[in-house]
């Protein structure tokens, strides 16, 4: 009988990349697991992420215990896993709890959303608030508002239905032979200049009541919001994060262009068509939960990528950045004005616009615009 040979199974090793190589000078790394998959990690990407995730803790931590009746990390903490007095549960679980996790969310999907955007378009300008799809939401939401006189589950509903369509029509007007990311925004800008206009239209049409009420989603607030935004907001979140994590690596193969990644395998309209729709149903998610926080989208993924030094979407750097530019923003709203508290999308328009200037600024001294 002759013995028969195994061979060893290792769970997981190192794959060293030569000294002086692009990969090693990033701190690019490949690991090779149990079943033969080999994975390439960028530790500063991991290092970046995690600490970015330490700082939307910490931050949500010091927001649940900001308001009229402050309390400290420590109380806060101590409620948060049930040592609280009656009163700090009832504050912390049911009032600030609550829309922290919302903003959390809402930062999460408009970073992730942002970041497919601006892949799929091969351009920092790619964002939702940008090219019109919070435009699209804004007048879905609107139309609810003004001539339905729906309550806010139904405002909701008319922001996401208003998300898609807009989509939907952005992407046939730029359809020509495929979607170049160029003609995509030049489209998307010129449909979020008419959306606008016909935004201002339903709120003159409006009556007094429902003007105020339109103007005020319309800014953009994590105000008053409670369990009843969280669950849906969540059960998007749940569904469509980890979708469009699978399609990291074709994201980032399309962000070579259409013929590169179709040469490496890649469907490539399919693909599109699968992300950009994730994108938009995760940004009319969170503009439904919170009204249209300009600039979240547009920022998040960018600050990431520097931060980071990594090519490619950067989706998770991108969705935790855009938490924790979500929550700090709602920090200032309502911390830093002493009484007067204002919508977190003041804030973010205000800090983002600013970003925007220098962006565009950045972008015509390298040439791209």
């Amino acid at each position: 009988m002759t013995p028969s040979t195994r061979t060893p199974t290792r769970t997981r090793t190192s794959e060293k990349t030569p000294a002086g190589s692009p990969a090693a000078a990033s701190g690019v790394r490949a690991v090779r697991t149990a079943g033969g998959l080999s994975l390439r990690v960028d530790r500063r990407a991991v290092l970046v992420t995690a600490a970015l995730l330490v700082a939307v803790l910490a931050a949500g931590v010091v927001l649940i215990g900001s308001g009229d009746y402050p309390m400290s990390p420590g109380d806060v903490l101590a409620t948060l896993t049930g040592s609280g007095t009656p009163a700090q549960e009832f504050i912390v679980n049911d009032l600030r709890l609550p829309r922290a996790l919302v903003g959390l969310l809402v930062g999460v999907a408009l970073g992730i959303g942002g970041a497919v955007f601006q892949s799929v378009t091969r351009n920092a300008l790619g964002s939702p608030d940008v090219i019109g799809f919070g435009q699209g939401a804004s007048v879905g939401a609107l139309c609810v508002i003004v001539l339905l006189h729906g309550g806010p589950a139904a405002v909701a509903g008319g922001a996401i239905v208003g998300g898609l369509a807009t989509g939907a029509g952005v992407y046939l007007l730029a359809w020509r032979r495929g979607v170049h990311g160029y003609r995509l925004v030049l489209v998307g800008i010129g449909v979020a200049a008419v959306l606008t206009a016909v935004n201002q239209y339903l709120v003159t049409k409006a009556n007094l009541v429902d003007a105020t009420r339109a103007v005020l989603w319309m800014t953009g607030s994590l105000d008053g919001r409670d369990w009843a935004q969280f669950g849906p907001l969540l059960a998007v979140c749940a569904v469509l994060v980890p979708l469009i994590l699978a399609y990291g690596r074709p994201l980032r193969l399309l962000e070579m262009g259409d013929d590169a990644a179709h040469a490496l395998g890649v469907r490539v309209e399919s693909t599109r068509i699968v992300l950009m729709a994730s994108a938009v149903l995760l940004v009319a998610a969170a503009t439904a939960a919170a009204g249209p926080i300009a600039f979240v989208a547009l920022s998040a993924p960018q600050l990431a990528r520097r931060l980071t030094r990594s090519p490619g979407p950067n989706l998770g750097a991108a969705a935790v950045m855009g938490a924790l530019l979500t929550l700090v923003a709602d920090w200032i709203a309502t911390s830093a004005f002493g009484e007067r508290q204002l919508p977190v999308g003041v804030v973010t328009g205000v800090l983002g616009g600013c970003y925007l200037l220098w962006l565009l600024v950045t972008e015509r001294k390298a040439g791209r615009i």
